[in-house]
């Protein structure tokens, strides 16, 4: 059988299969099932290495059933993110904003191309898994106890990392600030025990413009968690935002805005977390 599978394998190195992708895929599942049978319980090296590259064969294959549009998307996710990443990674030139007496911090920098990012840093008491379940496998549900939001919605999904989304700000009060919209690509990632959700606005076909809503902009902004070195039950998290509001807003206002609603999240995420641990706890008696 196992020659066979080869054969089977080499006969999509030539032109006239290369685009035959069901072919593909049933050689990377009998390669797999051929590996299984070989390696019985204790791997060899050569098979784990021939694992490993069928691994990344069958991403790319993946990669290759996408729509330039949903490519796209791909990438402006993961741009995104890298952005992000490169934002973070400088500590220089940030300036205090806000800092609350349970070290609750928010910071600022102005950045050429992008104009003024803000930075929370908090420590929460949750598990970093439980953290990421909530804020992007329940991601819809933000609306519920985020009251600075109204309604968040997933267009589209992309894989498994990629995701366009629809969401809804509430007005500030005073209405201040009116109620905004946004249309964003996010990128969802965890690398080891850290997790990332970052994001920036695009456009999509099932959202244009809102009648009601100013059309504002974010990006690049991401959401980052990872265990405490201190105490792994707990997370260390950080959030990157970058905003345009559009509209007329003094400057001043839309910096004492957008401050203060990094701090607010902090404490309506820790209240949203709390219940969800009494909900649990209630459930197991």
């Amino acid at each position: 059988m196992l020659p066979a599978t080869f054969k089977l394998c080499a006969g999509i190195s030539y032109r006239h299969t290369r685009n035959m992708t069901g072919l593909r895929k049933n050689a990377m599942i009998a390669i797999h099932h051929e590996l299984n049978k070989l390696s019985g319980p204790g791997p060899s090296v050569w098979i784990n290495h021939i694992r490993r590259r069928s691994s990344l064969l069958s991403s790319r294959i993946a990669e290759e059933t996408y729509s330039e549009a949903e490519q796209c998307y791909v990438q402006q996710g993961q741009e995104a993110l890298q952005k992000s990443i490169s934002i973070l990674s400088d500590q220089d030139g940030w300036q205090t904003e806000i800092e609350s007496a349970n070290g609750d911090k928010v910071m600022s920098k102005v950045l050429p191309g992008i104009g003024k990012v803000f930075k929370l840093e908090v420590m929460l008491e949750q598990k970093t898994d439980y953290l990421y379940e909530e804020l992007v496998d329940n991601m819809e549900q933000m609306g519920e106890w985020n009251p600075n939001v109204k309604q968040v919605k997933v267009l589209q999904k992309i894989g498994e990392d990629t995701m366009i989304t629809h969401e809804v700000s509430a007005e500030t009060a005073g209405n201040v600030v009116g109620p905004r919209d946004f249309v964003s690509v996010r990128c969802a990632k965890r690398r080891g025990s850290t997790c990332f959700l970052a994001g920036m606005s695009t456009q999509h076909p099932g959202m244009p413009e809102q009648k009601g809503f100013v059309r504002a902009e974010n990006g690049p902004t991401c959401i980052v968690m990872r265990p405490s070195g201190e105490d792994p039950n707990k997370t260390k998290f950080t959030w990157l935002l970058s905003l345009d509001l559009k509209g007329w807003i003094p400057k001043t206002v839309i910096n004492r805005v957008l401050s203060q609603t990094q701090v607010d999240f902090a404490n309506h995420l820790r209240h949203r977390m709390a219940s969800n641990g009494g909900l649990e706890a209630a459930v197991a008696c």
